[in-house]
């Protein structure tokens, strides 16, 4: 019979940690402003990582081994020693964005038991913000090629809708190791002479030396090309495509194709039934179904997406996501009172309108909790809509801040463009903290500004002094949303600040007038 002590050996453990005495190696983490100290006997028989980089540090003066790890949060690292230590993790009050960081820094330093667990957590109860930050998620998730569940959780959303990232404008940055997942795929839902024209977009992005020209590309090239598609030309099913195809797209690339080949695709368009020396792949299996078709949308949004799984996605959508859509009102910003408040503006009414006599009805054309939080979403999603409310829930504050634009969003400019109207307004309302709601009525002609295709990457609705912008393409993940404190557009400032902030959601509404 073995009796085991686990619970009083953690404990213990973890007031080792805490004792400052006996401890020999220090970590420096966060720009070396924050440092915890540790014993390196622990460290070495918890962690094969931290083993090869004690071996390698000399001690100072003080037989102490100095560790600088700048670019981990002292939060994070504080987790990581209570799971070296005590092999406890607390995740009760953390949001999921911390989870997901602490799993990326656990996979760091060759933790896999953590790794492993956080990774199943991720996928079996945060399923919607993996969704939510999907651009994100999958960019950043290949180049570890250690999460093959997040990997396969992101390529079953990808081969159904490839143009998720196939047609994203970061496409050609895409790694290596995620383009050869998806091409593996027998389910890719993308016929193969696009899949080809892809692969060879991706592998002429990462060769800057390659002619604009195709016909001024020499032999060495064309091998500079091969080489770079080493690991992608493969995972092609050549034997499937027709005999344009052929000519047209596969043709042209000829001088980097092994001769056997291409003399077997040449003979297979010939004489099918005759046996080839290559390996003939699998087909790809293309479902036969219609989709919604697109409304005034170059790209379905991620709302879409969900929608048009039902059954399909039903056995991996996590309860949280559920539980927001059924419980939610008309908004999960403002209240009743606050429509109403709004309507009394867009009227230029003198007295408020009472909660039983608001005219117009608020339709959800866009939420960041359910549809996502890039920036192109918003123009892909509120493009053609006029007379539309912009509502945005400050992150940290009680602020609830937005704006209304009487005229079209349009994502379809070349080039910005500044749109003038006398009917624009952004606001403030009252709010928690926030004891008077502020209306700010435009005052000259740079009233709403359309983004260029290119700015649509980074940039959402622009009122002028109110604007929504985020580095990393997620307007909750950094602080890029700005309000003026000194008016230049509008009337005055709406909010006493000018410092940058994040959000804990945004939604847009139409504004329709009631029918009697």
């Amino acid at each position: 019979m073995s009796l085991k002590f686990f619970d009083k050996l953690s404990q213990n453990l973890i007031e080792l940690l805490h004792d400052k005495e006996e401890y020999n190696v220090i970590i420096e983490v966060e720009n070396k402003e924050k440092s915890f100290t540790a014993h390196s006997n622990v460290l070495k028989f918890r962690s094969s990582y931290f083993r090869r980089e004690l071996e390698n540090i000399q001690p100072n003066e003080n037989n102490i081994k100095i560790i600088i790890k700048s670019r981990i949060s002292g939060q994070i690292f504080n987790v990581i020693l209570q799971y070296i230590y005590g092999g406890i993790v607390d995740l009760e009050n953390c949001e999921t964005g911390f989870i997901y960081d602490l799993m990326l820094v656990a996979d760091e330093f060759e933790l896999e038991e953590l790794t492993n667990k956080l990774e199943t957590i991720l996928i079996e109860t945060k399923g919607s913000w993996l969704r939510t930050h999907f651009s994100f998620i999958y960019h950043s998730i290949f180049s570890r090629n250690n999460f093959k569940k997040i990997e396969n959780f992101c390529n079953d959303i990808v081969v159904k809708y490839p143009n998720l990232i196939f047609d994203a404008d970061d496409f050609t940055s895409l790694e290596e190791s995620a383009l050869v997942s998806l091409l593996k795929r027998n389910d890719l839902q993308m016929k193969e002479v696009k899949i080809w024209d892809y692969v060879i977009k991706w592998g002429i992005a990462q060769t800057s030396t390659l002619p604009t020209n195709l016909d001024d590309w020499t032999k060495e090239n064309f091998l500079t090309l091969k080489t770079t598609l080493q690991q992608c030309l493969p995972h092609i099913r050549y034997f499937y495509l027709s005999n344009i195809e052929v000519v047209d797209k596969i043709k042209p690339f000829k001088k980097m194709m092994d001769k056997q080949l291409w003399d077997d695709i040449n003979q297979h368009l010939l004489i099918p039934d005759r046996p080839v020396m290559s390996t003939i792949l699998p087909s790809r299996t293309i479902l036969d179904r219609e989709l919604p078709p697109r409304i005034e949308e170059p790209r379905k949004s991620l709302s879409d997406i969900i929608s048009e799984e039902n059954a399909a996605f039903s056995t991996i959508i996590s309860k949280e996501y559920f539980s927001t859509i059924t419980s939610e009102s008309f908004s999960t910003i403002i209240s009743e009172q606050h429509a109403a408040e709004i309507s009394t503006w867009i009227d230029r009414k003198k007295t408020a309108y009472a909660l039983t006599n608001i005219p117009y009805d608020f339709e959800l054309i866009l939420r960041g909790t359910r549809d996502g939080f890039a920036p192109q979403t918003f123009w892909d999603i509120c493009h053609g809509h006029a007379c539309t409310v912009v509502l945005v829930k400050v992150k940290g504050t009680d602020e609830i801040i937005g704006g209304y634009n009487p005229l079209e969003w349009d994502n379809s400019n070349i080039k910005g463009k500044w749109m003038e109207t006398k009917d624009s307004f952004i606001f403030s309302l009252k709010n928690g903290d926030i004891s008077k709601s502020i209306l700010s009525r435009v005052k000259n002609r740079h009233a709403i500004y359309n983004r260029s295709k290119n700015g649509q990457k980074q940039w959402g609705p622009y009122f002028g002094d109110f604007r929504m912008y985020s580095r990393y393409s997620n307007f909750a993940l950094d602080a890029g949303c700005c309000c003026k404190n000194i008016s230049m557009n509008y009337e005055k400032p709406i909010r006493s600040s000018s410092d940058f902030f994040s959000i804990i959601d945004y939604e847009v509404f139409k504004i329709v007038k009631k029918t009697a």
